[in-house]
């Protein structure tokens, strides 16, 4: 696959942050040829407002994957996926990741099923469907949302989605300690991780929330 949308010179920066995450160098190809697919249809469908490929290494790819190691196997659904983050970087660094794209914005959803095509992903799969109307109870045990904005409204919408001792996490920039304090009756805290992102400055965490126990009569 020619990665011809892309400047000379991500390889190299890319691979050093996959060593710092702890991550195969041999990720690279797979990556960028994610990343020259999302460059090129960018400019006629407006997937993310970051137009530098440099920045969507750092800002896209290996933001993503500075979570990597807390799901590694299992279910996971990204809720708002919009151009496939973080779940389509997971999905290609653990092929042992069962990824379903949650993307209700018909435009993004194309984008994404042409990506999981043409990337050979066969553990990713789209819904096209806001998270709150995917029939799929119980079913992960795993939630991402990187474009939703508050614990509480990703409970909201994807909480049904979770199995019992499932765990959302959410990528945040400082411990969110408003929206923890926010997370509706039988949620709560279960840790806040700091992450350090390759090349990008300021406090990253991973917020991890899960249901409450029932407490005995």
């Amino acid at each position: 696959m020619t990665h011809d949308a892309l400047p000379p010179g991500l390889d190299a920066p890319l691979r050093h942050g996959l060593a710092e995450l702890g991550l195969s160098p041999d990720l690279a190809p797979p990556l960028l040829a994610y990343l020259a697919l999302l460059v090129r249809w960018n400019g006629t469908y407006n997937l993310t407002a970051v137009r530098d490929p440099r920045q969507m290494v750092t800002r896209h790819l290996l933001d993503s994957l500075a979570m990597h190691r807390f799901v590694s196997t299992g279910t996971l659904a990204d809720l708002g996926s919009g151009p496939g983050l973080p779940g389509i970087p997971l999905a290609i660094a653990h092929p042992q990741l069962q990824v379903t794209l949650v993307e209700s914005n018909g435009k993004k959803a194309r984008f994404l099923r042409q990506a999981v095509r043409q990337l050979g992903l066969d553990n990713a799969k789209v819904a096209e469907s806001r998270a709150e109307a995917l029939d799929a109870p119980a079913a992960y045990d795993h939630l991402t949302a990187r474009a939703l904005d508050t614990l509480a409204g990703i409970v909201a919408v994807g909480g049904h989605l979770l199995k019992p001792g499932g765990t959302l996490l959410a990528m945040k920039g400082v411990i969110p300690h408003e929206e923890i304090a926010a997370l509706p009756p039988g949620w709560a805290l279960v840790q806040a991780t700091p992450l350090s992102v390759p090349g990008l400055d300021g406090q990253r965490h991973l917020v991890t929330v899960g249901r409450v126990a029932a407490k005995p009569a």
